[in-house]
């Protein structure tokens, strides 16, 4: 009976493997064949089309910025601004600068396309000229405030991970390089910052110094805040994981005081619309129909 059994488990496993090699023997060789003979796929030929014209455009931007006279101190100042806004590469500052000198010949080239020149020509090239300088300078000081603020909104479930991390028993070193790559998906401007502040701490630097230059690099006040938290635990010896839970709260209430605020704001902010335009439309349909027969009923007086 035994010998029946075992015979028929051998059996049935012999024919599934053969029925399962038989039905994904299509499959195995195309990946066989992709292994052996790869074919180059319309993705990489798009990504190999845009790498080249990545590098085109920044060899052009490299060679216009040499045209713009530059300090060491402003280039610094611009290389700070770059770093906050996420662009830490060394060709970040040559395509800024190299944008500042593009932008205005490009708005010239099409005023003068256009054929908009001709109506007050000094006016139209000198501001096509100060717009095509600054804009550069705008759109960075808005890529800055855009990922501050994501930093700002993520910042309170990094520390709930953090904390999680460290009750379960891990230093505050480990748990930011776990909660780095945890949250890599969900809030990947926060754990970007992380992502260096864990290879600051590799490379040697102390703790303290690396989350002082994750808050100079973020210029963020409850990042400012939360360095300093950390610091002072780690002087006085308190537990980390206390002091990043009631941080954590306090900034969800920072964050809900200010959209109660921006809720309260609300109302000052409609006057203007109401006064401007639902008022006037009230008014028009309110005393429209009496002016108009105030109107007709002195024409006939006046015209008996």
């Amino acid at each position: 009976m035994g010998f029946a059994a075992f015979t028929f488990v051998v059996i049935f496993l012999l024919v599934t493997s053969g029925g399962l090699l038989l039905f994904y023997r299509e499959a195995m060789l195309q990946r066989i064949s992709a292994v052996v003979a790869p074919r180059r796929k319309w993705g990489s030929l798009f990504t190999t089309i845009e790498q080249t014209g990545a590098a085109f455009g920044g060899q052009v931007l490299g060679r216009l910025e040499r045209a713009l006279p530059k300090s060491q101190a402003e280039v610094s100042i611009v290389q700070q601004r770059l770093i906050r806004a996420g662009f830490r590469k060394d060709s970040a500052i040559k395509n800024f600068y190299g944008a500042k000198v593009l932008i205005p010949i490009v708005l010239c080239a099409l005023v003068t396309v256009s054929g908009v020149a001709h109506y007050s020509p000094f006016v139209i090239y000198a501001s096509c000229l100060g717009l095509g300088f600054l804009a550069p300078d705008f759109w960075l000081s808005k890529q800055i405030a855009k990922r501050q603020a994501k930093i700002r909104l993520g910042l309170p479930d990094v520390l709930d991970l953090l904390v999680i991390c460290i009750e379960a028993g891990q230093s505050l070193d480990q748990a930011t390089a776990r909660t780095a790559e945890e949250l890599r998906e969900a809030h990947p401007a926060v754990t970007d910052e992380l992502g260096l502040v864990v290879l600051e701490q590799h490379a040697g630097r102390g703790r303290g110094e690396a989350w002082k230059h994750f808050a100079e690099r973020t210029d963020v006040e409850s990042v400012r805040n939360l360095v300093a938290v950390l610091v002072q635990s780690e002087q006085f010896g308190t537990s980390a994981a206390k002091t990043l839970r009631i941080h954590s709260d306090t900034l969800r209430t920072k964050r809900r005081q200010n959209i109660e605020e921006q809720a309260a704001k609300t109302t000052v902010k409609l006057v203007f619309p109401l006064v401007f335009f639902i008022f006037p439309s009230l008014f028009l349909v309110t005393l429209g129909p009496a002016v108009i027969i105030i109107v007709g009923t002195f024409h006939q007086y006046f015209n008996k």
